[in-house]
């Protein structure tokens, strides 16, 4: 069953018109109608208004998103040195190395510090650990302190692909 208002919409796409100032012929429906009176703003006016609001500040904000992001992306960069200097051991910490050169192992070592990679300029590889009491600790610790100085150790490069697929090279 349709409503009288569809029935006399479906209406209005069989009435024709003649425009009196070009002589165009058009349907009643795909009329837009306009007047020099003003009219009392409604609701969907209101509505409307706002929406159109909301579409430029959208834009604006798209115009600005990039700079936002960067600008976002410096205050970050520029709060990780203080940050990895907190999380470190405070005796740690009073060593003059990079924040982002140093890297966390935790176990055996605390850290690793490249000296000198952030600058782009690897100076050298330093192997950082806390003291221990803990005896097992402290004979993986002269282990690898055995094997840097007699030079045992090497490098290898290893791919795992998605799928776990591993490479050496």
């Amino acid at each position: 069953m349709e409503s009288p208002f569809l029935d006399m919409f479906n209406n209005m796409k069989i009435v024709h018109c003649v425009c009196p100032n070009c002589n165009k012929i058009s349907r009643v429906s795909d009329l837009r109608l306009s007047s020099k009176d003003k009219s009392v703003k409604t609701w969907l006016d209101k509505y409307d208004s706002k929406v159109i609001i909301i579409e430029q500040k959208e834009e604006k904000y798209k115009e600005e998103e990039e700079g936002i992001r960067e600008k976002a992306r410096e205050r970050g960069r520029a709060m990780v040195p203080n940050l990895i200097k907190k999380s470190m051991d405070e005796r740690f910490a009073k060593l003059k190395y990079d924040p982002y050169d140093i890297k966390a192992l935790l176990h055996p070592i605390d850290f690793v510090v490249f000296d000198g990679n952030h600058e782009e300029m690897l100076k050298n590889i330093v192997l950082m650990s806390r003291k221990t009491n803990n005896e097992n600790l402290l004979q993986l610790h002269k282990g690898i302190a055995k094997a840097v100085k007699e030079k045992k150790y090497d490098w290898k490069v290893v791919r795992v692909s998605e799928e776990g697929q591993v490479d050496y090279e």
